[in-house]
Parts: C-alpha cells; structure tokens; sequence
C-alpha cells in the first residue's frame, strides 16, 4: 500500500506552461477523483505520475521513493485508459497476461494471477473469447484486469468509462468501487469530468479548473459546502440555483437582499465578518427548495415539469428569476400555477460576487 506526494510540480509544452507548482497528497489505499472539465490539467496531472509526461519541476514520489525521473515501469504502477487497447488477434487470458510474459514472470504465477483478477471482475468466462466477441463493458473489464494481474500499489484510470453508454456506465462504475472495496490496500487516482462518477467512487474529490485545484475534499464536503462559484456551478445536477444580491442589516441580524426577495441568514455560518452592502450570490440546490402554502418566497409560477420517475424537476419563474427545484414524482404542479416557496436555510451557500469565494 503507497501514498502518492505530488510536491510543486510543473509541467510544460513548451513555453507553456500546464500545470505550475501543483502540490496533492493521496493517501495510502485511498481513492481520489480528479474532476473538472476539458482542458483543466487534470489527464496531465495523471499522466504525470505515471511518468508518460517529463516534468519541469517538482518532485513525484511514490510511497517512499522519489519516481520523478524513473521510467512508469519502474514506478509500481498501473494504467488504465480511455481507449481499451487490447490486442484483436489475442484472447482475454493473453491479453491479460501480455506484460507478465514481458516481464518474464513464471508460468503458474501468471495463471494465478489472471484467475484470481477475472474472478474479482467477473469475466472467467470469457477467458478465450477475442476482443471482438465482447461488448465494450466487457472490453473495459478485461482493460482493468490486465492492470489489476500487475500487483501494482497505485492504480490510475484515465477516463476509463467516458466511451460507454449510459447503463454501462453505471454498471462498470458499481464494478470499480466495489473492486476498489475488495482491494482496499491498493490506492487509485481516477480521471474524469463526470461529477456523477466522482461523487459516487471517491473517497476525496480533487475539484480543477485552469490547471489548479480549486477544492479537495469528500463528496458531502464538496457537494453541500463548494468552496467558491465554479465548484457549486460545477458539481451537482441540476446546477445549484444563484441569486446575485446584496447582504443587509449587520452582525447578527444580516439578511439577504435580491430584488423583491428578502432571507434572514441568523443561522448561516459565516467563514468571514459580513460587511453591509457587500455583493453577494446566494446559492441553494434544487432539492433543498420545498413547495408550501406559508414560505418566504411568493409570487413564483410552474413554467415546466421534466418527469424523472422518483423525482420531478419543476422550472418555476418569478420575480425575474429562473430556478429549479427536485420534487418527489408525485408533484406534477399544472404549468402557470402559482408556488409559495420556503429555502432550507441549513443549506445554503453565500459567496462573494467579486471573488467567488465562500463567505
């Protein structure tokens, strides 16, 4: 089992340069999520620790060893990547197999170890079916398992579901977190820009954006107390609903002020002093909004109900705000009926309009 230290490091292409005195320390035997859009630096960052990319400066190291400079197959780990990679003309015992024969390990200790990772995946039956006898899931599968048959101590998954569709995509992320469960010595890195996946894999989030981490902490930490606008706007579906206002009143009677809209904030816990008159945003997501007859909120109208099954998601407008709200299936209010609605004031998000950051 082996931590991962990432200690000001930089990358760069050129005279650009990527990533620019980024620091991350990864737990021994914890899965962390690297979460952010296209072009965020978060593959870089990956590819970084595998060795795949030279960098500028900084140090990697890897349990106790300093792998800066060691070639990714003297580093201890595996990869998995977005593309499955598996060779057509080879079966799914060989292709799991392949490196062990590189590396000359043992005939028998190459079956043992093939068995033991098709057994965790679940694919021992399709030991000597082709590539081309599999379903992409499957293919995945196999992906994984010619990583998993290494023994490596730090796994990384670069995107590793982002070419399935959508039911096997749920399917293969329940398969990695329970992998991960059964084989809770091994630490993981996963890459990806689906919030979905990082709120229900990781044991931490690593949140970036412009090639630095903007937040880093568990999914409830990121999800219910986001760090500043892009981590609130970003993770969550729907998105989180915003208000730009103005905070009123002082020290212990502050209040909220957008347009006709008007919330005490007596229970908010405040990061900094409120200053009177400071530009704020408010944000509350939209299952942390409730449909009543007596809330602080009036004078909102239905404009749209998008059926989900369990739950609804009702567009309602008012006041010139847009918002939406997640309510059990059985709500289906009729288009331009009026709505009372009451905020769930333990969970709401402030933050400053002008830096974007939490207050």
């Amino acid at each position: 089992m082996s931590s991962v230290s990432i200690r000001d490091l930089t990358v760069a292409f050129g005279s650009t340069r990527v990533l620019n005195g980024l620091s991350l320390d990864v737990q021994a035997g914890e899965f962390i999520v690297l979460l952010g859009p296209s072009g965020c630096g978060k593959s870089t960052l990956l590819n970084a620790v595998a060795g795949l990319l030279d960098v500028a400066d900084g140090q990697v190291w890897i349990g106790e060893r300093n792998v800066t400079w060691h070639e990714p197959k003297d580093r201890g780990i595996a990869m998995v990547f977005q593309s499955y990679a598996l060779y057509p003309r080879m079966n799914v015992r060989n292709n799991m197999a392949f490196g062990l024969r590189m590396a000359k390990t043992p005939k028998a200790e190459i079956e043992e170890r093939v068995t033991r990772a098709a057994e965790l995946l679940q694919i021992s039956h399709l030991l000597d079916r082709r590539p081309d006898q599999l379903s992409g899931g499957q293919r995945q599968r196999v992906a994984i398992g010619r990583a998993l048959v290494r023994d490596a101590h730090v796994f990384l998954f670069d995107e590793p579901l982002s070419n399935l569709d959508a039911q096997l995509r749920n399917e293969l992320r329940v398969e990695i977190k329970k992998l991960h469960q059964k084989i809770d010595t091994t630490t993981m890195i996963y890459v990806t820009h689906d919030q979905i996946e990082a709120l229900t894999l990781a044991d931490r989030i690593v949140v970036m954006k412009d090639q630095k981490i903007q937040q880093m902490g568990t999914p409830d930490e990121i999800y219910l107390h986001p760090a500043n606008l892009f981590v609130a706007g970003f993770v969550g579906s729907p998105q989180m609903n915003f208000f730009e206002g103005e905070l009123t009143g002082g020290p212990g009677g502050a209040a909220f002020k957008s347009g006709e809209l008007h919330l005490p904030l007596d229970g908010y816990n405040f990061n900094s002093a409120p200053v009177t008159g400071q530009r704020l945003t408010l944000g509350i997501r939209p299952e942390h909004i409730s449909i009543t007859e007596n809330g602080p909120w009036q004078g909102f109208k239905t404009e749209l109900v998008e059926t989900h099954g369990a739950d609804n998601l009702i567009w309602v407008g008012g006041h010139n705000h847009s918002l939406r709200l997640r309510q059990p299936g059985d709500c289906k209010p009729a288009l331009g009926s009026p709505l009372t609605l009451a905020p769930d004031m333990s969970h709401i998000s402030l933050f400053d309009t002008q830096t974007s950051m939490r207050i």
